[in-house]
């Protein structure tokens, strides 16, 4: 019989999308092949800190959406980077290690857990994990670096604007207004599952959305407001990576709000696939391999996009993408015939994939070790 590798699934954490990691942790912990995996719940709680949880009960009112919350224990935990053996995990308070994990699958979304920063501890840490590395996590949370860099390799996206908060006071309702058309969104420029975005329509609305976006970051996206279908398309690999069927979103509130997608069952209708003829359907699923590979990806992606007139544009890419049980990432992969817990097994795979190939590269330069 074959050892049964040890999966550290890591979720909660400090952003605003706290609650929907919780949600993508619980469907991943109840899919993923308990066969070959052992499962170990590395639970961030708001402030930051991390616990070792029961898999019993990890979650509190877990059927909730809305009222789900980390169940904390008492085994206050810290992942210890270093030498030799130092895949580790420490108690705080008994400071005594616990059994080492093999791998880490990170469900963290937003600041903290998608950005690149957590990536980063576990490289120090030299432990592999499931998803985009440092730089691709780092860009592909920051909605202006990404659509500049999505500019630069001529990729159609839709016109934006970006402030930071020290030039707040340049912010101008009109000038915005005369370039983007109305109504345009103001979004946080580093958060994502639509928190802080809102649809403006006129100027008294203007201010209060403004206010809000600022609230989440220190820079916000004014971006133009496509009229169009919205698709998504999911991308899985690391140096040859492949594409799923497509999936349309037509929402049913205003837009793809944070309820529609995680709260209201049926906030959204999702199509899967989308009804597209095959040539438009190949031209979406290339654009999103192309996009994800120029933002410098791997494992895991979603990949949202406008169609408008046939004229396909790149909305954004979600690294770590909604695992739960509404969510298009892994419902596209069901469509294209890789059940859930396959997909799980091959992200982890990847990630495994990935690690060995980068331990064969020298650390040192000559001949000393």
């Amino acid at each position: 019989m074959n050892k049964k590798i040890r999966v550290g699934i890591l979720f909660g954490g400090r952003s605003a999308e706290h609650e929907i990691s919780l949600l993508s942790a619980k469907n991943v912990f109840e899919a993923i092949d308990k066969k070959k995996y052992e499962v170990v719940l590395i639970g961030i709680d708001k402030k930051g800190q991390w616990f070792l949880n029961d898999t019993s009960r990890f979650l509190l009112r877990a059927d909730d959406p809305k009222l789900i919350k980390l169940s904390k224990t008492s085994k206050s935990t810290v992942l210890v980077p270093g030498g030799k053996g130092a895949k580790q995990l420490v108690n705080l308070q008994s400071g005594q290690s616990v059994r080492p994990v093999e791998v880490i699958f990170p469900i963290l979304h937003g600041p903290f857990g998608e950005d690149g920063t957590v990536q980063g501890l576990l490289k120090l840490a030299d432990i592999p994990f499931v998803g985009a590395s440092v730089l691709g996590s780092a860009i592909g949370m920051d909605k202006d670096v990404m659509k500049r860099l999505l500019k630069e390799a001529e990729i159609p996206i839709a016109k934006f604007m970006v402030f930071e908060r020290s030039s707040e006071n340049k912010i101008n309702f009109i000038n915005i207004k005369n370039y983007l058309g109305l109504p345009f969104f103001v979004k946080p420029a580093n958060l994502g599952s639509s928190v802080g975005v809102s649809k403006v329509k006129n100027k008294e609305q203007f201010e209060q959305f403004v206010k809000e976006a600022f609230e989440y970051d220190n820079k916000i996206l004014f971006e133009e407001y496509i009229k169009g279908r919205e698709i998504e398309c999911s991308v899985l690999g690391n140096e040859q990576p492949i594409a799923s069927v497509l999936g349309e979103v037509i929402p049913q509130h205003e837009f793809y709000s944070y309820d529609a997608k995680y709260i209201d069952e049926n906030g959204a209708i999702l199509k899967v696939p989308a009804k597209l003829p095959p040539r438009l359907v190949k031209k979406v699923q290339e654009l999103a391999i192309r996009a994800f590979e120029v933002l410098c990806c791997q494992g895991m992606a979603r990949a949202d996009l406008f169609l408008k007139c046939n004229k396909v544009i790149v909305n954004e890419i979600n690294t770590i993408p909604g695992f739960t049980k509404i969510s298009m990432y892994p419902k596209l992969w069901q469509a294209s015939g890789i059940s859930y817990t396959e997909l799980i097994d091959k992200l982890i795979q990847l990630a495994l994939k990935r690690f060995k190939q980068e331990k064969k590269l020298k650390t040192s330069y000559g001949n000393k070790k």
